[in-house]
């Protein structure tokens, strides 16, 4: 099982970057990374391009022993102890920044987790999830991705579209701010409901719906006008995407307490942020209207 959920997310970083590849035409750096504790992975980052800024697809098999304080704060039944510090995690991470300024920033992570012996109760879960991060608000953009994604969790019966809705609200939440980091999608972590197939299931059907969630959005925005003033606002929840992925973001930690890659880690921060000293909005503009759905989040479908 292992070996099958490895080479799945392999072929969807495969599928991914060269479908954005054949849009974009920029240049794909790819680096082939190992791990001293035990493992590697393989990184692509494709930048210089017509529609992205920058579009990271990583993607990541490790192994070693985690210490105590990280085997606390994250998954496990009552029966894993001190004793199952072993791991094995294998993932798809991906986050990409388009130039304009209309078109959204999107993030998808998929990935599997396995301690100890991988047969006790709570020794094995999937998580993951999709979310869409816009600069301004455009409803049926919203809306398409939302849909599509609820209509993977309706075919299967663990995908409780309402509940990863609202965890990824509640987890995408910049509380320092008190504000969303967008406008949510959906996130699930600890999946392990029903056998290990049926999860299996579940996150391939997730993971290769990412293509159609997204591309169409992509394809309406990125052509549209801008100016300076939409480039500054960009630029400003940029920076509060930074905020939440070096603040918040589990994943981030995790791969720094393991002895993760730094450069894979920080993949998914945008080259260009901005931090202005008590930034306002001008009432009544696109910028707050943007402002209030994120401090608001809505149901969608």
């Amino acid at each position: 099982m292992k070996k099958r959920i490895a080479d799945f997310m392999h072929r969807m970083q495969d599928d991914i970057t060269n479908t954005l590849h054949a849009l974009d035409q920029g240049e794909i750096r790819e680096d082939i990374w190992t791990r001293k504790e035990g493992g590697g992975g393989r990184s692509r980052v494709l930048t210089g391009g017509r529609l992205f800024e920058k579009a990271g697809v990583n993607v990541s098999v490790v192994h070693g022993e985690l210490s105590p304080e990280a085997a606390k704060n994250m998954g496990g039944g009552q029966t894993l102890g001190a004793e199952d510090l072993e791991f094995y995690a294998t993932g798809l991470s991906l986050v990409l920044h388009p130039h304009n300024p209309m078109a959204p920033t999107v993030h998808a992570n998929y990935r599997y987790f396995e301690r100890g012996d991988g047969v006790k109760d709570g020794a094995w879960w999937f998580g993951g999830g999709s979310d869409l991060t816009p600069s301004y608000l455009f409803e049926d953009d919203v809306i398409h991705f939302h849909q599509v994604l609820r209509d993977v969790c309706d075919e299967h019966a663990i995908g409780d579209y309402s509940r990863f809705k609202q965890w990824c609200d509640e987890y995408f939440h910049i509380h320092h701010r008190n504000e969303a980091r967008g406008v949510g999608g959906v996130f699930f972590d600890d999946l392990r409901d029903e056998n290990k197939e049926s999860c299996f299931s579940f996150v391939k059907d997730m993971a290769a719906a990412f293509l159609p969630s997204y591309l169409p959005i992509l394809q309406r925005r990125s052509n549209l006008p801008y100016d300076e003033n939409n480039k500054r606002w960009q630029g400003i929840r940029r920076g509060r995407y930074v905020e939440f992925n070096l603040v918040h973001d589990r994943g981030t930690t995790f791969g720094l307490r393991t002895g993760g890659r730094i450069e894979s880690i920080l993949m998914s921060l945008p080259e260009t942020a901005r931090w202005e000293y008590c930034h306002e909005v001008v009432k009544g503009s696109k910028e707050e209207e943007m402002l209030n759905i994120l401090r608001r989040p809505r149901e969608w479908v």
